[in-house]
C-alpha cells in the first residue's frame, strides 16, 4: 500500500473550512424548519423536488437521486411523511415495479409555509455572506464535485 498523499494547508484549511461549516449550516436550516414548522430539511427537499414536477409526482428511484439519498431510505421517509398527509404513493400503471411520490395538497400547503422560513435562513446564512462571483464558484465547484460523485455511485 502507498503512502497517502497528505492534503498541505491550504488544501486541509479548505477541506476543513467546508466540513465545518457544511454540517453547521444544514443544522441551522434543519433546526428552523423544525423550531417554526415541524418539518425536516430532508423533507422540505422532498416537497420541493415534488413542487417542480408539474404533475407534483416522481418515482421514487429518481426522488433518492435527487435528493442524494438511498432508495431504502427515501422509502422511509416517504412512508413517514405519508402518514403527516404530505405525500401519498402511487404505484405506476405502465411499471407494476414503479412507485411514485405524490405531493398531496397538505403537503404543498407545509411547503409554501415552510418556504419563507428556508429561504431566509439560506439567504441570512450563506448568499447574504458571499459575492456573485463567490456564489457561482461555489455552483462550479459543487456541481463537479457531485457530478463526479453521481457517475460513481451505483445505489
Amino acid at each position: 500500500m502507498s503512502e497517502p498523499k497528505w492534503l498541505d494547508e491550504g488544501e486541509m484549511a479548505a477541506w476543513r473550512a467546508y466540513r465545518v461549516s457544511s454540517i453547521l449550516l444544514e443544522g441551522q436550516l434543519h433546526r428552523e424548519l423544525v423550531d417554526a414548522h415541524d418539518i425536516t430539511l430532508a423533507d422540505y427537499e422532498v416537497l420541493v423536488r415534488l413542487a417542480e414536477r408539474p404533475d407534483h409526482r416522481m418515482r421514487m428511484s429518481v426522488l433518492a437521486g435527487e435528493v442524494a439519498s438511498s432508495k431504502s431510505r427515501v422509502s422511509h421517509q416517504i412512508a413517514r411523511m405519508q402518514r403527516a398527509g404530505l405525500v401519498e404513493r402511487d404505484n405506476c400503471s405502465s411499471d407494476g415495479r414503479g412507485v411514485y411520490a405524490v405531493l398531496t395538497e397538505t403537503g404543498m400547503a407545509k411547503l409554501r409555509e415552510a418556504a419563507p422560513t428556508h429561504l431566509d435562513g439560506v439567504r441570512k446564512h450563506m448568499i447574504d455572506l458571499t459575492t456573485e462571483a463567490q456564489q457561482a464558484t461555489l455552483a462550479k465547484v459543487f456541481e463537479r464535485v457531485g457530478a463526479m460523485l453521481a457517475a460513481t455511485t451505483d445505489d
